[in-house]
């Protein structure tokens, strides 16, 4: 992708050519062209062809962007074509400028899609594969929790039943922990695929469902595959991340799992056609199983996997969790899990329950609310997250965020009118935010050789609280008067995370990956 754009100078070549070095730091190449960065992005470059004119010079500035981005490229071209626009202005006023004897403009600031860090054609090839497998992962992830309320009808189950179910197919873990285990062993890429061919699969299985016992069978084994591809896929663009760039990395994966979360909002009118149109969305998520073969030929295995497995098998080092180095990130990056999920869980799947028995919005009056209330502010949050956690560390945006979103998310199940609308808008920002850096940090904790089988040991306290969450607001709607303050009660449980744990573990940012987590093979 490039832009264009020419402008005079009354000035002689000479003259110009000085100003180019000195204003925008190009350097002249052998053609006699002058090129270099374009201020405000990593990718950007600038090249600049001065000639003599009747009037003195003729200045051609072309701007480039030759990343190319398999999948999203349509996502990111506007982004891109902005970024070159804004650059040649800038560009322009500063050649101007020094040709003057003017101030020079205040330098670009990156844009917040923008890479703090330069990525190679592989990292952003894998980046935007793995992003592609998260979002397929996603959407199938999200059809059960928000279709929960249609789908109770369907099979006539009442809230205990759901919130027992919901909390059943967290046992799902179990699968989990062993894919996230053979990570370790065989690799991220087979079980990355190997995730997506099952989310496709079991989804099929859920929309044929004759009763709640198989559909609530075939969502144990989605849940396993969902958790497996969101932590092994988060795991490995962590590992392909250039330094200074990896919660930003992390950023993008998780846009492109909240597109797929999107996805299945945008769906959800579907439900209303019929008792049994919820059915619909979980053809559409068997369907996905098309593009696995793309994705299969667009992801190769992680740099560093291959250095600790030349072979492509690596021994398994369960014991090195546990060792003095490791063991104390362990215990605390767990318990923080084991706090936050007895909240997110039913606050995630439990939402649209409330909203429909509580609020009475119809399943086309939620895929509203959430659109409007979870769709921007969501990618809002997210992007926030990506900066300031490489700007200002990892644990005070994780300490602030969590905190906030989950006072937020507690009002939310309290309160009515305008304040549910303001309450969920805010609080989907700060969630996403502590979301994508405690996620991060779970995965720079631990060396290449068990990041995998220590994130899957994370996962299983994760879900541990996940279920007991879903169970402890299932069993108390009844007796506290409805399904909101039961969930609201959960949330005391992150707020003791965020007060007294997270704040116990090291500074991640602005240190390489490496020396964060040392191998030990």
């Amino acid at each position: 992708m490039e832009r264009r754009t020419t402008i005079a100078a009354i000035e002689s070549p000479a003259l110009v050519a000085a100003a180019l070095e000195s204003s925008l730091r190009l350097e002249k190449n052998p053609s006699g062209s002058f090129s270099g960065p374009i201020s405000g992005d990593v990718h950007a470059r600038l090249e600049v062809f001065v000639t003599e004119s009747a009037d003195g010079s003729t200045i051609d500035l072309c701007a480039t962007q030759p990343i190319e981005i398999p999948f999203f490229g349509w996502a990111f071209d506007p982004v891109h074509r902005w970024v070159l626009r804004r650059g040649l202005r800038y560009s322009t006023q500063c050649i101007r400028a020094a040709l003057s004897g003017q101030a020079a403009p205040t330098e670009l600031k990156r844009s917040p899609l923008s890479a703090p860090a330069e990525f190679s054609e592989h990292q952003i090839n894998f980046l935007a594969t793995t992003s592609l497998a998260a979002g397929i992962a996603a959407f199938g992830a999200a059809l059960f929790g928000q279709n929960a309320s249609s789908i109770a009808d369907s099979f006539g189950v009442e809230d205990a039943g759901l919130g027992t179910a919901l909390a059943i197919t967290r046992l799902g873990v179990l699968f989990a922990l062993i894919a996230a285990i053979a990570s370790d062993r065989i690799g991220r890429r087979k079980v990355i695929l190997w995730s997506v061919a099952v989310v496709c699969i079991a989804n099929a299985v859920s929309g044929l469902a004759p009763n709640f016992e198989i559909f609530t069978g075939s969502q144990l084994f989605l849940r396993a595959a969902v958790n497996s591809a969101l932590v092994i896929g988060g795991i490995a663009v962590i590992e392909e991340a250039p330094d200074g760039a990896r919660a930003w990395a992390v950023s993008i994966l998780s846009l492109a799992a909240g597109a797929g979360f999107a996805i299945a909002v945008v769906l959800l009118p579907l439900a209303d056609r019929s008792p049994e149109s919820w059915r619909i969305a979980f053809g559409l998520s068997a369907l996905a199983l098309v593009l696995l073969p793309a994705i299969r030929s667009h992801l190769p295995e992680t740099t560093r996997f291959k250095k600790v497995a030349p072979g492509g098998r690596a021994p398994l080092r369960l014991r090195e969790i546990f060792d003095a180095s490791y063991r104390n990130r362990f215990i605390l990056l767990a318990a923080i899990g084991f706090l936050t999920n007895i909240f997110s869980a039913p606050s995630a799947q439990l939402t649209n329950r409330y909203l429909a028995d509580v609020h009475q919005f119809s399943s086309s009056s939620i895929a509203m609310f959430r659109g409007i209330t979870n769709g921007v502010p969501g990618v809002i949050g997210i992007l926030i997250a990506g900066r300031l956690a490489e700007t200002r560390g990892r644990r005070p945006v994780a300490i602030v965020s969590l905190f906030l979103g989950t006072c937020l998310s507690m009002a939310f199940f309290l309160v009515s009118g305008p304040l549910l609308w303001i309450a969920s808008t805010l609080a989907i920002v700060a969630a996403a935010s502590s979301t994508l850096t405690i996620g991060t940090m779970d995965a720079e904790m631990f060396p290449t050789e068990v990041r995998g089988s220590s994130n899957g040991l994370m996962l299983l306290a994760y879900v541990i609280g996940s279920a007991s969450g879903l169970l402890i607001a299932g069993w108390l709607s009844d007796p506290l008067g409805g399904i909101g303050r039961a969930i609201a009660l959960c949330g005391i449980a992150p707020l003791i995370a965020a007060a007294f744990l997270l704040r116990r573990l090291p500074e991640t940012a602005h240190v390489a990956l490496d020396d964060v987590s040392p191998s030990e093979i």
